[in-house]
C-alpha cells in the first residue's frame, strides 16, 4: 500500500502544482502538506477511498475581515458541494490552545457552516489510534456528497443499501434497513447477506444469526 499511496500521492501533488494560478496557494503547496495531513492521507483516506478524486489540499478561503485563511483539505465533487476536512491536535500548538485561538477556531466553524460548507474536523490521535473507525467515517462523508455512487451490477435494493450505509456513522440491524426500504425483515436480511457475501459489507455483530451490519472497509 505505501508504494501505491506514495507514487498515487506524487502525482496527485504534482497536478494541484500544476493546475494552480493562485500564487499564494502554489507557494503553500510547493512547501508540501503537513504531518497530520499526510498521515491522514495515508492511513486514512487513500486505503478508503483509494483515489485522490475530487480532493484539494490547502484550499483558499476568504476570511470575513478581508484576509485568508486555508482548509487542510477540501472535498468538492461536482464543483458545487462543498466538504472540508481539518487536522485537529498535532504539534505543541494542540497542548497549549488559549481560549482566544479556542474562540477563533469557534468562529471558523461558524463561518464555514453559514457558508454551506459540510465540516470534518479529525484529531490526529483518531488517525494513528482508530484509523478503521476514520475510514469508515470518511466512507460516510463521501456517501453525504455521492449518494447514488454504487457498483452497477446491484439491483436497486442493494444499491440503495449501500447508500444508506455509506450516510451511518455505526453498525445497523436489519429492521432499521426494513424500515428504509419498506421491506419486510426477511428480505431485508436477505440483502444484507448477499452483499456481506460478495464483500461489500461487513457482519459487525453476531455469528449464527448476524444482527449488526456495516460499510466494508479495506
Amino acid at each position: 500500500m505505501n508504494s501505491r499511496f506514495d507514487e498515487a500521492y506524487e502525482q496527485w501533488m504534482r497536478d494541484m502544482i500544476a493546475q494552480e494560478k493562485n500564487q499564494r496557494r502554489r507557494e503553500l503547496l510547493d512547501k508540501g502538506l503537513g504531518h497530520g495531513t499526510i498521515q491522514f492521507l495515508r492511513l486514512v483516506w487513500f486505503p478508503a477511498v483509494k483515489n485522490f478524486n475530487h480532493l484539494y489540499p490547502e484550499w483558499e478561503l476568504q476570511h470575513f475581515n478581508n484576509g485568508y485563511r486555508y482548509l487542510d483539505l477540501a472535498y468538492m465533487p461536482g464543483g458545487h458541494v462543498k466538504g472540508g476536512i481539518e487536522i485537529q491536535g498535532f504539534g505543541p500548538h494542540a497542548r497549549d490552545l488559549d481560549v482566544r485561538r479556542f474562540k477563533d477556531l469557534c468562529w471558523r466553524h461558524c463561518l464555514l457552516a453559514l457558508d454551506d460548507w459540510i465540516f470534518l474536523p479529525i484529531a490526529y490521535l483518531a488517525i494513528t489510534e482508530e484509523p478503521k473507525r476514520c475510514q469508515q467515517l470518511v466512507l460516510s462523508f463521501i456517501g453525504k456528497f455521492i449518494a447514488s455512487d454504487a457498483p452497477k451490477h446491484l439491483t436497486w435494493l442493494e444499491a440503495e443499501t449501500i447508500r444508506y450505509a455509506r450516510r451511518l456513522l455505526r453498525p445497523f440491524a436489519p429492521k432499521e434497513l426494513a424500515a428504509h426500504l419498506r421491506i419486510t425483515d426477511q428480505h431485508a436480511r436477505r440483502v444484507l447477506r448477499k452483499l456481506a457475501e460478495i464483500q461489500l459489507l461487513d457482519v459487525a455483530s453476531g455469528n449464527q444469526r448476524y444482527r449488526r451490519y456495516c460499510l466494508r472497509t479495506p
